[in-house]
């Protein structure tokens, strides 16, 4: 393999970096609000050491609603990168798997946008080749399934706008997802009631008092702690409640009937993906930190025989939670080494 290749996964909400060797770094980026200090941040994670070799990004965060379209959202963020990285050899990397120049990469923007389920879904191909099955990376805003066979991702569609479509991209997260969006009604001494359909609560408030540590990369509803006590009280917010009408048990008991309702949304396109292949699949990759969520999913599903891995498990929580930048270093070392 080819030494110190820097991978970067420039998303909406998160920057990610890794070098595929064990260094990996993820920290919190609102681009819609901070898109004008991108390169500034590019900058200070390229600067932590002095010895790339080479860099290269993926990028989902063209989506965000700061830029015009897709395509001034690549033109803008290949441009972040090509200040900050001055000096480098920067490539981009496309839905098609291969890496171009910046300028080539601007003039592609189509394959360059939303890229980076290819790389992670590419990597856990080879990681389980030959067998057939699926990648799920669950992060803090979606989950992309990617079916995979014979070492190569096989996906059924490549834009955001098709492969939400086909149930590959489900816009659901372990963190930033309004609770108001997973389900319209919470459970609170013995009935169902209606939840208020503002923001009150995101799923991450569910998860951590189901036990899941999270750092809350894009804050919280209301500005306070992500600890269980603040969380059961922006989930009682969610039925108008003040926190002392709403117990602790109250509180789990929500969370787990939000848990049930994210889970069925995301078997649910698990399902479609699937049935669009036609084929149940041998073994399902895990990545990203929302596998708490990956495993309650496919616990909805009927495939017996089908083993589950996990990117934590062969290369350690921090380059899970990092994935696509993880598997774009290992790709780029491992092609141009």
């Amino acid at each position: 393999m080819a030494g110190n290749v820097l991978a970067l996964d420039i998303g909406g909400a998160n920057l990610k970096a890794a070098d595929g060797r064990g260094w990996c770094h993820a920290e919190p980026f609102p681009m819609w609000q901070a898109h004008r200090s991108l390169s500034d941040a590019i900058h200070r994670i390229v600067g932590v050491r002095d010895d790339w070799e080479r860099i290269v990004v993926t990028m989902t965060g063209e989506i965000a609603d700061c830029f015009t379209s897709r395509r001034d959202g690549v033109a803008q963020i290949t441009q972040a990168v090509e200040a900050a990285c001055r000096g480098f050899d920067v490539g981009v990397y496309l839905v098609d798997g291969s890496i171009v120049s910046p300028a080539e990469a601007i003039g592609r923007s189509a394959e360059v946008a939303a890229s980076n389920w290819h790389a992670i879904a590419t990597f856990a191909a080879q990681l389980v080749a030959p067998a057939r099955g699926l990648l799920m990376d669950v992060g803090s805003t979606t989950v992309d399934i990617v079916w995979i066979e014979e070492g190569t991702a096989r996906p059924l569609g490549r834009t955001d706008v098709s492969r939400m479509a086909s149930g590959e991209l489900v816009y659901t997260g372990i963190e930033r997802t309004p609770i108001a969006s997973i389900v319209h009604e919470l459970p609170w001494r013995g009935r169902l009631h209606p939840v208020a359909r503002e923001r009150f609560a995101d799923a991450q408030d569910a998860w951590i008092l189901l036990g899941l540590e999270l750092e809350g990369s894009g804050g919280t509803a209301d500005g306070r702690p992500l600890d269980q006590a603040s969380a059961a009280a922006r989930l009682g917010r969610m039925l108008l409640l003040d926190s002392e009408d709403f117990t602790r048990a109250e509180a789990v008991a929500a969370a787990e009937f939000v848990a049930l309702a994210q889970s069925r949304l995301v078997a649910r396109c698990l399902r479609q993906v699937v049935s669009a292949i036609g084929r149940t699949p041998e073994v399902v990759v895990l990545s990203g930190h929302g596998e708490a969520l990956a495993t309650r999913s496919l616990r909805h599903l009927p495939w017996k025989d089908c083993r589950v891995t996990s990117l934590h498990d062969e290369a350690g929580a921090e380059a899970s939670r990092v994935g696509p930048a993880y598997a774009l270093a290992r790709i780029a070392a491992g092609r141009h080494g």
